[in-house]
């Protein structure tokens, strides 16, 4: 129960100081939606000259939403939340605190992914929400959807714990490593350009991208009503990417630790 309860209120702490930063709150939440609008229309226009009966807003949203939620919203609040988070933190020196204090590390570490899964929660929830009350109906196991959602999760904060903690040395190097690491996986993922556009060389190369398999899992069971055996390949793919980065992540803050324990 100790560690339950330091997780918490690491939790509570980092949650509060967002808050108390309310544009960043409104942008993680405005972001989102604007890329759903814009992924929904593109795909309503498209389809009256690609298919024999044109898509609805709606049912264009239904494809749009999870390449949407995965790809701008999880990708920009766990992954860059994490990253900035860390490198906040130890710009403030909040870890020489730590040293200090009772708080184990296993705590932190876990606190603050805590903390960006409740902002990719609310995230999750209002696209869905948004999508709903412009005519998207989703089709597939909500329990399957929760589970990839999840995964995506903790793929995202495992790889921001280790550019945070190996990379990145000041607030200025968020932007960079976000843009330089990020995007082009984005892209190559379908979370702005539909996956199914691509040329065959980019196809098997997307094949690599962890992105990919979490828009095309989501959409998959949200959009077309699939169930786990339809996306074992996408699945088990994310299963062993976010055990492998979220094992990486924390040796990274350990090995973090031990670099600011000497400093």
């Amino acid at each position: 129960m100790k560690y339950v309860y330091e997780t918490i209120s690491i939790a509570q702490r980092i949650l509060t100081e967002l808050g108390r930063r309310q544009r960043s709150l409104v942008f993680w939440g405005v972001f989102p939606i604007a890329v759903l609008l814009l992924n929904g229309l593109i795909f309503a226009e498209r389809s009256k000259t690609a298919l024999p009966e044109p898509l609805t807003l709606g049912q264009a949203l239904e494809r749009s939403a999870p390449a949407t939620l995965v790809g701008a919203a999880l990708f920009f609040s766990c992954l860059g939340g994490s990253v900035a988070t860390v490198v906040s933190e130890r710009e403030q020196r909040t870890l020489k605190r730590l040293f200090l204090s009772p708080l184990s590390g296993i705590s932190y570490f876990l606190g603050i992914g805590l903390a960006l899964s409740a902002i990719a929660i609310t995230q999750t929830l209002l696209v869905g929400g948004v999508a709903i009350a412009l005519g998207a109906e989703f089709k597939g196991s909500p329990f399957l959807a929760a589970a990839i959602i999840l995964l995506s999760i903790l793929s995202y904060v495992g790889v921001g714990f280790i550019l945070g903690t190996q990379l990145a040395r000041r607030t200025e190097d968020v932007n960079t490593l976000v843009a330089a690491f990020g995007v082009p996986l984005l892209i190559l993922g379908g979370a702005f350009v539909p996956a199914f556009i691509f040329p065959k060389s980019l196809l098997n190369l997307a094949q690599y991208n962890p992105i990919y398999h979490m828009t095309e899992a989501l959409t998959k069971v949200l959009a077309e009503g699939r169930n786990l055996s339809d996306i074992a390949l996408n699945f088990w793919f994310l299963i062993v990417f976010a055990v492998c980065m979220v094992v990486s992540g924390w040796l990274s803050y350990r090995r973090m630790i031990q670099v600011e324990r000497r400093l």
